[in-house]
């Protein structure tokens, strides 16, 4: 089963490698956190705020790939958690097909935020996290 989340906070740390994302469950109250990298933490951030760059970073270039093919981003799932890294899954759906595309959560939330993707996390990941 899978429960919606929201992105609750991005916390970029000037002082540190790695940052922080705060995903909350929307009909509830559990919330997790993830490590993420300051790039990726920049691009969230980036996104969430609208701000361009004068060529596009790789998020802007693939959601720009998925555009240009005609695809939609439908849904990100936090789908498991293995050795304490989350792994995450994009849905994508093309000529009336669902793509499923492997992918790191930062890079996923990186991509989605600026079109409001929903993002999903698997009931027994939250269990373990929550």
């Amino acid at each position: 089963m899978e429960v919606r989340v929201d992105l609750a906070r991005i916390i970029i740390s000037d002082n540190a490698d790695q940052q922080i994302i705060v995903l909350k469950e929307r009909d509830g109250e559990r919330s997790f956190s993830i490590v993420i990298g300051e790039n990726e933490a920049l691009a969230i951030d980036r996104r969430i705020k609208g701000i361009r760059t004068a060529r596009p970073m790789t998020h802007d270039l693939m959601a720009g790939i998925i555009e240009q093919l005609h695809g939609d981003l439908e849904r990100i799932v936090i789908n498991d958690l293995k050795d304490h890294t989350f792994f995450a899954r994009l849905y994508i759906r093309h000529g009336g097909e669902m793509v499923e595309v492997d992918s790191r959560p930062s890079d996923a939330i990186a991509l989605g935020v600026a079109s409001e993707t929903p993002i999903y996390v698997e009931e027994h990941v939250l269990r373990e996290v929550c």
